[in-house]
C-alpha cells in the first residue's frame, strides 16, 4: 500500500471516529463535569465547611483540624472536606441522572411502547373480519 494512502486512510478513520456524535457529546460532558466539579468544590470549601467549623469547636476552622502523632501532622479536616465534596457531587449526580433523566427515559419508553396507528389496509381488513364474523 502507498504510504500516502496509508496516512490519509488513518487520518480519515481518525476523523470519522473523533467527529462522531457520541465522542463529541462525551467530550462536552467531561468538560461540563469538570466545571461542575469546580463549582461544587468551591461550595464545599468556601461555604459548607466554614459553616461546619462554626458548629464544631476549633480555633481556625476545619483547615486547622489535625492530629499530631510523633511530631507528624495528619490533617483530617481536609479529608472531611473532600468527603463532603464527594457526597454533594454524588447527590447532585443522583438527582440529575436518576430523578431527572429517569423521568425523561420513562416518558420516552411510554411513547415507544404505544403501537402505531393502523394503516388504511389494516382498518379495511379489520372491517372485513368483523363483517365476516357477523
Amino acid at each position: 500500500m502507498d504510504p500516502k494512502k496509508k496516512v490519509s486512510s488513518v487520518l480519515e478513520e481518525f476523523k470519522n471516529f473523533a467527529l462522531k456524535g457520541n465522542v463529541v457529546d462525551l467530550a462536552i460532558g467531561v468538560i461540563i463535569g469538570a466545571a461542575f466539579g469546580k463549582i461544587i468544590d468551591s461550595l464545599v470549601k468556601h461555604i459548607i465547611m466554614p459553616l461546619i467549623s462554626l458548629i464544631m469547636p476549633g480555633q481556625q476552622g476545619y483547615l486547622a483540624w489535625k492530629w499530631v502523632v510523633n511530631g507528624k501532622e495528619i490533617p483530617y479536616g481536609l479529608f472531611i472536606g473532600e468527603i463532603v465534596n464527594f457526597l454533594i457531587v454524588a447527590l447532585a449526580l443522583y438527582i440529575f441522572i436518576v430523578k431527572f433523566l429517569g423521568m425523561i427515559m420513562k416518558s420516552k419508553k411510554v411513547e415507544a411502547a404505544a403501537p402505531p396507528p393502523p394503516t388504511k389496509d389494516q382498518v379495511l381488513l379489520t372491517e372485513i373480519r368483523d363483517l365476516l364474523k357477523k
